[in-house]
């Protein structure tokens, strides 16, 4: 498998980025090309020795940043390294596409250059989350910010393909991210969409809160990209401000800190399932290629796993399967 990396993407590109591509391209074996600046990337891969042999450069002029604006700078650099990556997967040159730069700008480079898979009008970016009693996906985070009804039904039938095949859920369980449990909460809009899942064949069980979100109520949680984005940053800070919390107290005594010494296997797990590099990168669910999503501030460790999460869909043929689930459920204009 080729898998095209964006160079220049993300808070600390390209040194965390060509890192991530040496720790993938030794541990996995795939074809890694990494996209952007020639001189810029070559100088990093420099400092690796021997470089492996299954890492190449594409030459990419120009970089979109993460403060402009996603449809123009597409439209304005087409030479950009989200750009340029894009049209390799387009082309058949690769098989995947990786940024960690300007999400908006890799939607819309995703959907310009790649188009949509039959029977979707919006993609949706996925993410995993750890809950209680395993993982579940949240979709969509950010891509579709005023979805419709019919749409929210589609990211249903992508988040039903990909729970059942990457994470191993036979019969995914489906829930709506709503104000409330009761088939009356929400707007029209979330009455609507109700409606959809519940007539749609897929095991949907109804509302679900906010607070189910981490209990582990529903495998797959379907949300608009605008609330979707907000639960998102919020369970990233909390995370993090509990990690913080919990240092500050278990320093404040003697006890505490003999407890926190006899706990750091306990801690050291909670750690890695809670740290989002371990998930490496969202996939961009409904376009007509292999495209993710990682965190722009991304570490090395981070982009190696969005590389071998991207193998991973490849492998189980998640596109094929959307594809299969959306003629299955027979998804018809309302």
């Amino acid at each position: 498998m080729k898998i095209a990396l964006d160079g220049m993407g993300g808070d600390n590109a390209p040194k965390v980025i060509v890192e991530g591509a040496v720790l993938a391209a030794r541990q996995l074996k795939h074809e890694i090309i990494i996209v952007g600046d020639e001189y810029a990337l070559k100088n990093e891969l420099a400092k690796y020795k021997p470089v492996p042999k299954n890492i190449s450069v594409h030459h990419a002029s120009s970089v979109v940043e993460m403060y402009e604006s996603a449809t123009s700078s597409i439209r304005k650099k087409k030479d950009s390294s989200i750009n340029v990556g894009m049209l390799l997967v387009k082309d058949g040159k690769a098989d995947a596409f990786i940024s960690a730069g300007n999400t908006g700008a890799v939607v819309c480079s995703a959907v310009f250059n790649l188009g949509l898979l039959p029977g979707v009008e919006r993609p949706g970016i996925a993410i995993v989350l750890p809950t209680l009693y395993g993982f579940s996906l949240i979709i969509d985070v950010g891509a579709n910010l005023d979805p419709n009804s019919m749409q929210l039904l589609q990211y249903a039938i992508m988040g039903d393909a990909y729970a059942k095949y990457i994470m191993n859920k036979p019969n995914p369980t489906i829930g709506l991210l709503n104000v409330g449990t009761e088939e009356s909460k929400g707007t029209d809009f979330f009455k609507e969409t109700y409606k959809l899942l519940q007539e749609s064949g897929l095991n949907f069980i109804g509302n679900i809160e906010g607070r189910d979100i981490f209990g582990g109520t529903a495998d797959v949680i379907i949300s608009d990209g605008f609330v979707g984005n907000v639960v998102l940053k919020v369970s990233e800070s909390l995370a993090d401000t509990i990690k913080q919390m919990l240092k500050r107290e278990l320093k404040k005594g003697f006890i505490t800190k003999v407890g926190a010494l006899l706990s750091i296997p306990a801690f050291k797990s909670l750690a890695k399932v809670t740290d989002y590099s371990e998930y490496g990168g969202a996939p961009l669910l409904g376009v007509n290629g292999r495209c993710f999503i990682s965190h722009g501030s991304s570490s090395a460790k981070a982009i190696k796993n969005a590389i071998r999460v991207s193998v991973d869909f490849m492998s189980h043929r998640i596109n094929e399967h959307i594809v299969e689930g959306v003629e299955r459920f027979s998804i018809k204009p309302v």
